[in-house]
Formats: C-alpha cells, sequence, structure tokens
C-alpha cells in the first residue's frame, strides 16, 4: 500500500468529523521558531484574558470584562452616552445605504463584495432594518406609543444595542489572540477525545467552551458562528456549541442571583448551573433537532479542521507543529482586517434586527398574554415536580425565549424564596435569548432558523425544571 504524506501546513481532512483514522505514515513540515514563540506569547495573553477569573467585588470576572466595561465608562461622558449615538449612526447608515443599494446600485457599493452581502438582505430583513431604525429613534427620543420606547421594550433594547458597541470592538480585535495563533489547533489535538464524547464537538472547542462558559453570551455566539465561518466547524457542531455553551458571565449570574434575593447563596447558586448546563450539553445534542443538523461545512470557507494525529507523531509534536504553522498565518494586519470585518458586520447588519425583531419580542412578553397563556403546560409540569406557586411564576419560563433579563424581574417579588431560586437557576439554563444569543446565531451562516432555536430553547426548559429541582434538593436547604 503507498504511503501517505501530510504536513501541518497542508494537513489531510478526513471526509468524517469523528473519524479516528491515523494517517500510515507523515511528514512533519518544519515551524519556525518565531511562529512557536508567536504562539506561546499570544496564546498566554489570550487565555488570561478570556479564561483566568478573577476577583470583582462579590464575585468574579475575566479580564475582558473588565477592559470592555473600561470602553463602556470611555464612552459614556457626563452629558451623552457616546455608544448609544453610534446605535443611531449605524442603524442609520446601514438602512439608508441598503435603501441607496437597493434602488439606485451605486458603483462603489458594487465593487465592495463585503459591503454586497451586507446591503442586500432578503425582503424580511430589508423590512426588519426599515423597522429597526423607526424603533431606535422613537426609543432615544421616547416619541410614539409607550409600548415601543418603554424601558421594558424599546428602551431595553436600545440600552442592548449601546453595550454591544463596546463589547464587540473588544471581542473583535481582542478574539483573534484566541482564535488565530494556534491554541485552539493545540488544544484541539490533545482533547479531542475528551471532548467529542462529552458533547459531540471537536477537541479546539474547549477553549471556546470555556471561553463562552466565562464570557458574555453574545460575545460567545460571535465566537462560536465565526469559527464555522472560518471553517474549523461544522453546521451541526456550531450550532451545539452556540445553543449550549453560549452562558451568561458571571458577574450577570450574581446581579440574577441579587435580583431574585439568593444573593447569600450565589455559590451553590452558581455551581447547580454549572452542573446543570453540563449535563445538558451532554443531553441536548443527542437529540433532535441539533442531531439532525448536518455535519458540512460553510460553503465559502471549506473544511480546514484536522485533529487526526498521523501514525508515528506524538500527539504533543503534532499539536505544536499544528499551532506554530496556525500563527504563523496571522499577522497585525490579517487580525485588524478580521476585526473591522467583524464590527461592520455586526453593526451594519445585526443592530437594526436586534432593535426590530428585539423589541416586537418584548412588546409580545410585556404588553399581551400570549406567554400567559402558552405556559399553562408548563404550570401543570412544574407543579408535578414539585415547584411552589408553579402556576404564578410559569410564564417566567417561557418569556426567557425572549430575553434573559424578564424571568429575574417577574421573579423579584415572588414571596417563596425555593421557588425563585429554583426558576431563576433554571433561566440562565435556557441559554437561548432571541434579543441576542438567538439573532446572532440566525444572522450568521449557520444553517438553523427559529424553529430549531424554539424547540432547543423547550428542551432545555423542559430537562432543567426537573434537573435543577433535584440539584436543589440535594444542595440547599430553605
Amino acid at each position: 500500500m503507498e504511503e501517505k504524506k501530510v504536513t501541518a501546513a497542508e494537513p489531510q481532512v478526513p471526509q468524517n468529523p469523528a473519524d479516528d483514522e491515523q494517517v500510515t505514515a507523515v511528514e512533519l513540515e518544519p515551524v519556525k521558531s518565531s511562529s512557536i514563540v508567536k504562539f506561546v506569547i499570544a496564546s498566554a495573553v489570550g487565555v488570561f484574558l478570556f479564561l483566568i477569573p478573577i476577583p470583582q467585588g462579590n464575585t468574579f470576572t475575566i479580564p475582558v470584562g473588565i477592559v470592555i466595561n473600561w470602553v463602556k465608562s470611555l464612552l459614556a461622558t457626563e452629558t451623552v452616552d457616546l455608544s448609544t449615538i453610534a446605535v443611531l449612526v449605524f442603524v442609520t447608515v446601514s438602512t439608508l445605504l441598503t435603501i441607496i443599494n437597493k434602488l439606485f446600485h451605486p458603483a462603489f457599493l458594487q465593487k465592495n463584495e463585503g459591503l454586497q452581502k451586507i446591503l442586500s438582505p432578503s425582503p424580511l430583513y430589508f423590512v426588519s432594518r426599515i423597522i429597526g431604525v423607526i424603533f431606535v429613534y422613537m426609543a432615544y427620543f421616547k416619541i410614539g406609543p409607550e409600548m415601543v420606547w418603554s424601558g421594558a421594550t424599546g428602551g431595553s433594547m436600545l440600552g442592548i444595542a449601546a453595550s454591544l458597541v463596546s463589547i464587540i470592538l473588544c471581542i473583535a480585535f481582542l478574539m483573534p489572540l484566541l482564535t488565530d495563533f494556534g491554541i485552539m489547533e493545540f488544544v484541539g489535538v490533545l482533547l479531542r477525545k475528551v471532548v467529542r464524547p462529552l458533547f459531540t464537538v471537536p477537541g479546539r472547542s474547549a477553549i471556546d467552551l470555556v471561553t463562552s462558559w466565562l464570557g458574555t453570551s453574545n460575545a460567545a455566539a460571535i465566537l462560536t458562528t465565526g469559527q464555522y465561518e472560518s471553517g474549523f466547524y461544522s453546521a451541526r457542531e456550531a450550532a451545539t456549541i452556540s445553543m449550549n455553551f453560549s452562558f451568561v458571565s458571571i458577574p450577570f449570574c450574581y446581579v440574577i442571583a441579587e435580583l431574585i434575593g439568593v444573593q447569600e447563596k450565589f455559590t451553590i447558586f452558581y455551581l447547580i448551573s454549572l452542573i446543570g448546563g453540563v449535563v445538558l450539553a451532554m443531553i441536548i445534542p443527542r437529540i433532535p433537532p441539533l442531531r439532525k443538523i448536518p455535519d458540512t461545512y460553510d460553503e465559502i470557507a471549506g473544511k480546514r479542521i484536522n485533529e487526526n494525529v498521523p501514525k508515528g507523531v506524538p500527539k504533543l509534536k503534532w499539536a505544536l507543529n499544528l499551532a506554530g504553522h496556525r500563527a504563523d498565518t496571522a499577522t497585525g494586519k490579517t487580525v485588524a482586517k478580521s476585526g473591522f470585518h467583524v464590527y461592520a458586520t455586526m453593526f451594519l447588519d445585526l443592530i437594526p434586527i436586534v432593535m426590530s425583531w428585539g423589541t416586537i419580542v418584548l412588546i409580545l412578553a410585556e404588553f399581551t398574554p400570549i406567554f400567559d397563556w402558552v405556559s399553562i403546560p408548563f404550570g401543570w409540569y412544574m407543579d408535578l415536580c414539585g415547584i411552589e406557586g408553579a402556576k404564578e411564576v410559569a410564564p417566567a419560563c417561557l418569556v426567557g425565549f425572549a430575553d434573559q433579563y424578564i424571568p429575574p424581574l417577574m421573579l423579584a417579588d415572588f414571596p417563596i424564596e425555593r421557588t425563585r431560586f429554583i426558576v431563576g437557576c433554571m433561566s440562565l439554563l435556557q441559554i437561548i435569548y432571541m434579543t441576542e444569543v438567538g439573532l446572532i446565531v440566525l444572522k450568521s451562516r449557520v444553517p438553523v432558523n427559529v424553529g430549531h432555536l424554539f424547540v432547543v430553547f423547550l428542551e432545555r426548559t423542559i430537562i432543567a425544571i426537573p434537573l435543577v429541582t433535584l440539584l436543589t434538593n440535594i444542595f440547599v436547604h430553605f
């Protein structure tokens, strides 16, 4: 049989992402020592910024969270919040350019492939941009029907959009330290046989999973969808990670615990969320609809991942070789170009959608009885699980699909502490919030739709309720 040869620079990529077959022979392409140094330094900085929890008041955060808060403080002057002004400018420019492109097809837009993709939306998203720009101005100037601009609807979405200015600015230009300099290749080779059996995703996603868990949910979704669009995750893998690991940040978890009055039990509150999240991440990918999403790769990027260790090559040596060659391709220019692309895409494409659909969903949650009606079966289910006051708090279980902040607001004044604890913890495990994670995933090239998101949301909720109740009965005494 003829021996096969591969190099780290041009790896042989098996067709089956779960294929464990090793290459029979290998010829490693030498990696420059300067590339190894670049990999080590950039990765060390990235790990520190995104993966190292540090104390902050009564809870913990990660360094990039401090950087984001610092940028927010710079933009929030005494007289005006520049983040909100930026949202108005981005949404206005996005909508005007979209209209101009559709009506007049100017040459300067037609020649720019990146702008063409952003400024040629489907009819549904075109209408969404029009609605989004209207809602932005109504919320900012507080004009028109109050149900649109109130703090619970359009005002809330404007606040979320404004916070994304700082978050995406930092994430877009700092995230490449984890994605472009080799650490995901390095960890992927070493942890593949641990991560894939547990969560059905590649070993490189171990970095993604931890970053997603410790960082903000929207940043996690951006990281995961970006890896799919770069050819490192299949569609099923990207959907699995974004719908199971885009957890809210540790500081936000503390805010939720404080809001529902269980902050003195925060450690166990977060521990139960952690255990529940791991259990759900092992179950949900193995059932439809996630299990049925194809293991195909992005048509534009193709497949770039290769975690198979060739026969005769030590695992650590292969991991270091892959990491070094990956770092060799990363430069300041490529990082800046990638950062600007992410930033432009998010603000010209995503923010108008966040403002339009996010506001509409919140209006339905706040001003209509829809969630009260559809949550009736959940009241019966929660009652069977032994949750006191189940029928009263059942709407909080479903309204989380709209936004992560609504369930704790609904629970804040509920008199039974145990119920507040269980439902508050369960709301953290739902993960799929349409105002943030949901819209980011929908606007990416990952082939999922609202139906996928809602079914996974329901599955997570149905499994989380008895699981959190059981863990609470074991670990907490009220």
